[in-house]
């Protein structure tokens, strides 16, 4: 499997602190069947990493895996907030791609309005940038508004990239429900861990899908597609319903427990 998105770097946002975690955290996601991990940190106003910091903590995991023993690719990549491109300097977002290719991780936000998204998005895509918007299940923006969602993902250039541990109520029952909603519409197209340490946000995708429901689909979600991104490949079909059971809702209903 390969993770396309998660905090594995040590001591630069709300990850791991140190290499021993970081090692610790990587050496988990060997065990769940994890061969390459994308390492994704946060681009944001809070935490305002760059490339070659990045770079530094990835050649900095890769000496701490080597010398514990532990066979895992690891790549660089970002988790790049919304508000945080227009203070990028010129060739920065190049160099915060996944893997150095066209594609960018972007993250849902969690409390600005979604309705903006769309033109900032369409500006990336027209310097040639192809989206991974990350973990929009866990959106209350995207609840509220899921029709902005759909037409975001409907032509194939922004890809939806689930939370695994989404779809097995980690983050709330509304997020669940949410998700399977996305798995019944056609909009997941990946599946990854966000994972930040062992025990709170732990590695792994398989089982949560297995518990889902998904596992028919592990292969496809969370190694062809990923692997077509790195690769930049052509991506993989994907089937409209994921999951089976009653026909998919035509609309969302926002559940008076969202917050926001």
């Amino acid at each position: 499997m390969i993770d396309i998105h998660c905090h594995i770097l040590p001591g630069i946002d709300d990850g791991p602190e140190t290499i021993d975690e970081a090692v610790d955290l990587i050496r988990a996601a060997a065990a769940t069947g994890m061969t390459t991990m994308i390492a994704t940190p946060h681009v944001s106003p809070r935490y305002p990493n760059d490339a070659g910091l990045i770079a530094d903590g990835v050649a900095q995991v890769k000496a701490g895996l080597l010398a514990a023993g532990v066979t895992l690719d690891i790549r660089p990549g970002a988790e790049i907030a919304i508000h945080q491109i227009v203070d990028l300097p010129s060739g920065e977002l190049e160099r915060l791609s996944l893997d150095g290719g066209q594609w960018l991780l972007i993250e849902s936000p969690f409390k600005s309005p979604v309705e903006s998204l769309p033109a900032v998005l369409e500006v990336l895509r027209g310097r040639g940038h192809r989206i991974v918007l990350a973990h929009p299940e866990r959106c209350p923006g995207f609840h509220r508004r899921p029709d902005i969602l759909e037409t975001l993902i409907a032509d194939g250039e922004v890809l939806g990239s689930m939370t695994a541990g989404s779809l097995i109520g980690q983050f709330g029952r509304d997020v669940q429900e949410f998700s399977f909603w996305m798995a019944r519409n056609g909009m997941i197209h990946n599946v990854a861990s966000d994972a930040h340490d062992c025990v709170r946000r732990p590695p792994g995708i398989a089982d949560a899908m297995e518990q889902a429901g998904l596992g028919a689909h592990v292969e496809l979600l969370a190694r062809e597609v990923p692997e077509a991104i790195l690769t930049g490949g052509p991506l993989p079909h994907i089937p409209t319903c994921l999951l089976p059971g009653p026909p998919p809702r035509r609309s969302w209903r926002r559940s008076p427990r969202l917050p926001g």
